[in-house]
């Protein structure tokens, strides 16, 4: 089943730049973050600079950093980010790398999403039970301490 993110693509002109404060507005990334990604080599390609030197992102580079963006909340270890940013920048011929990179961190996802689905039934039954004896006026006693 594909589900349509909730992030889209810009609509913004690839001419068009933004300024290291406004794409850390849109990204929710900090200024310190956004200048890592770009040391660490976690961009596709290079920021551009102005003749001042200050950082100037295309909205690609804003596309690039919203996927980042989901790829580390996932839990994407860093170093598979940077392999995915490698391959990616190496261009066409190893889309079947990204997809087995992108398809094993999908599994680990999916398995933190049944693990969560296990912990909120567990917490769900408290609630409820707790709620019931509330309701029943039988609250006392509900693991209290023993003196």
């Amino acid at each position: 089943m594909t589900t349509e993110p909730t992030t889209r693509p810009s609509t913004q002109p690839a001419t068009q730049s933004f300024g290291i404060g406004e794409v850390a507005e849109r990204t929710g990334l900090s200024v310190h973050a956004l200048r890592f990604y770009e040391r660490e080599g976690l961009m596709v390609g290079p920021v551009l600079r102005t003749p001042g030197g200050r950082r100037r992102y295309t909205s690609f580079d804003v596309d690039w950093l919203l996927i980042c963006v989901k790829l580390r909340e996932s839990g994407m270890p860093l170093a598979e980010l940077e392999r995915f940013a490698e391959l990616v920048r190496q261009g066409p011929g190893n889309e079947a790398e990204r997809l087995a990179l992108l398809d094993t961190h999908r599994r680990r996802v999916d398995a933190q999403i049944r693990a969560l689905e296990e912990c909120r039934s567990v917490i769900t039954w408290k609630v409820d039970l707790y709620a019931d004896h509330l309701a029943q006026g039988k609250a006392g006693g509900l693991w209290a301490p023993r003196g």
